[in-house]
C-alpha cells in the first residue's frame, strides 16, 4: 500500500503535488488545509484522511476532528497537527506512526519502534524550509517513508 502525507498546504495545492499523490492508495493530511477546495481535489486521487490545523478556524476545515486513529494496510496511524499536542502512547495505542505537520520541518524518526513522520509543508514557501510531502510504503511488516521535495518557485 502506498500513502500520499502531505500538510501544511495552507490554501496552495501545488501541481507537482498532485503528481506525486497521482497513484497512492490513501492520502492523510495533517491539517493547516486552508482552502477546503484542496480536500476536494485530493479526494479526486485516492480516499481521504484529513485534520484540521491551527489555521483551519473557519468555514468547512474548522469541522475537521483535531486528531484521526486510522487503520490502513494492517497498521494503526496517529494523525495530529502538532507533535506537541501529542496525547497518548503510541506504544501502549499499538501506534505504527504518528503523523504530524505544523513546523514545516520534514521529518523521519523511529522512537520505540514507532515511525515519527512530518512530511514537512507543501504550501507556500516559509523561511528556507524545503517544500516537501511524503509517502509511505507498507508492506505487510515493513514500513517505508520517504521525504519527496517539490521544486520551489
Amino acid at each position: 500500500m502506498r500513502i500520499g502525507v502531505i500538510s501544511d498546504t495552507h490554501g496552495l495545492l501545488r501541481p507537482e503535488a498532485i503528481a506525486v499523490l497521482q497513484d497512492v492508495d490513501h492520502i492523510l493530511h495533517a491539517g493547516d488545509v486552508g482552502d477546503p477546495a484542496i480536500l476536494q481535489t485530493l479526494r479526486t486521487l485516492a480516499p481521504l484522511t484529513a485534520i484540521r490545523g491551527n489555521i483551519d478556524t473557519t468555514g468547512p476545515c474548522v469541522q475537521l476532528p483535531s486528531t484521526e486513529f486510522i487503520e490502513l494496510a494492517g497498521h494503526n496511524i496517529y494523525m495530529l497537527h502538532s507533535l506537541a499536542d501529542l496525547d497518548l502512547d503510541p506504544v501502549a495505542a499499538k501506534v505504527s506512526v504518528v503523523i504530524s505537520g505544523h513546523s514545516h520541518k520534514p521529518k523521519i524518526e523511529h522512537r520505540k519502534g514507532v515511525l515519527y513522520f512530518n512530511p514537512g509543508s507543501a504550501g507556500p514557501r516559509r523561511f528556507s524550509l524545503p517544500i516537501s510531502l511524503g509517502l509511505i510504503e507498507i508492506n505487510v511488516t515493513v514500513i517505508t517513508p520517504h521525504l519527496v521535495k517539490l521544486p520551489a518557485e
